[in-house]
């Protein structure tokens, strides 16, 4: 608590998200008013999170039941995830000891899962599942 009543210059450190909850929704609604503040994502901004609206740059967003002004700078670096990317599933993939029952890709956008999809056929011929939001999978 005693970070939100910093008045100086600072910089604060959160845990990789998409600014969806937790101590970071505090600060930003305290910060975002500011043009003299920077806000750097540093990780991957899904579609629809308030990151990602944050990242393409929403005039205001509802934070803590309030609507709050973006005056702050947004920035954002690419590049740094701790997921794998679609040569390191598949270059994992082929250590496999037996072919998997079931794929189903439910992380990533649309556009990248496709991609994943069409080239787990290519290398591997099997067929995977994009399952859609609100979709119920049952696993046996």
């Amino acid at each position: 608590r005693r970070l939100n009543d910093i008045q100086g210059g600072a910089i604060f450190i959160s845990a990789s998200g998409m600014a969806t909850g937790g101590r970071i929704l505090h600060h930003l609604r305290l910060r975002l008013p500011h043009a003299k503040n920077t806000v750097l994502f540093v990780g991957y901004q899904a579609h629809g999170t308030r990151g990602r609206r944050l990242v393409e740059g929403e005039a205001e967003v509802k934070m803590l039941g309030d609507y709050i002004p973006v005056k702050a700078h947004i920035a954002q670096i690419s590049g740094l995830s701790a997921h794998a990317d679609a040569d390191e599933l598949v270059a994992w993939l082929s250590r496999r000891e037996r072919d998997p029952e079931r794929i189903v890709l439910t992380h990533g956008e649309y556009p990248a899962q496709q991609a994943l999809a069409e080239r787990l056929e290519k290398t591997f011929g099997w067929k995977s599942e994009i399952p859609e939001i609100g979709d119920v999978l049952k696993i046996t």
